[in-house]
C-alpha cells in the first residue's frame, strides 16, 4: 500500500516534545528547548533565538493570551479576598481600594512575564505556529536522499 502523499506517514513524525517541562521552563522565563538560556530580553519581549542552544523562538504568537490568563488568575484570587476582607474587617473604602489596587498591580506584574513564558513553552511543545517545521523539513530532506 502506498501513501501517495495524502496523509502524513507515522514514521515521519518528529519526536514528541514533553509539555510539562516546556511549561515549567517557560514559567521560569527560560528557553523551552534547553532550559538554560533566557527566553525574554526585556520585561515581555521574546528573544528571536536562544543564546545557549540557538533554538528559533521567533515563531511564537503569544499575543493577548498571557494578558487574559493574568486577568483570569488575578480576578479569581483578589475578588474572593476582597469580599473576605470587607466582611471580616470593614476597613475604610479608601484603605481597601488602595491595598487591593496595589495588590492587583503587583500580582499582575509578577504573573504576566511568567505566563507569557508558559504560553511560549506550550506553543513550542505542541509545535504550533511554525515551531518544529525545521525538524519536519530536515526529515523530509533525509527521506528524499
Amino acid at each position: 500500500m502506498h501513501n501517495h502523499g495524502l496523509a502524513p506517514d507515522i514514521g515521519m513524525s518528529p519526536p514528541e516534545r514533553l509539555l510539562k517541562p516546556a511549561l515549567l521552563r517557560g514559567w521560569r522565563r527560560c528557553c523551552p528547548n534547553c532550559g538554560s538560556g533566557p527566553l525574554l530580553k526585556g520585561y515581555l519581549k521574546v528573544r528571536d533565538s536562544c543564546t545557549v542552544c540557538s533554538e528559533d523562538l521567533s515563531h511564537q504568537r503569544a499575543d493577548d493570551g498571557p494578558a487574559y490568563l493574568t486577568i483570569l488568575i488575578v480576578g479569581h484570587i483578589m475578588a474572593p479576598l476582597l469580599h473576605i476582607v470587607f466582611v471580616q474587617f470593614r476597613p475604610e473604602p479608601l484603605v481597601l481600594f488602595t491595598i487591593f489596587a496595589i495588590g492587583c498591580v503587583a500580582l499582575s506584574l509578577y504573573l504576566l512575564p511568567r505566563l507569557k513564558g508558559a504560553v511560549v513553552g506550550f506553543q513550542w511543545a505542541r509545535r504550533m505556529h511554525g515551531f518544529g517545521e525545521d525538524a519536519l523539513a530536515s526529515e523530509d530532506r533525509d527521506t528524499r536522499s
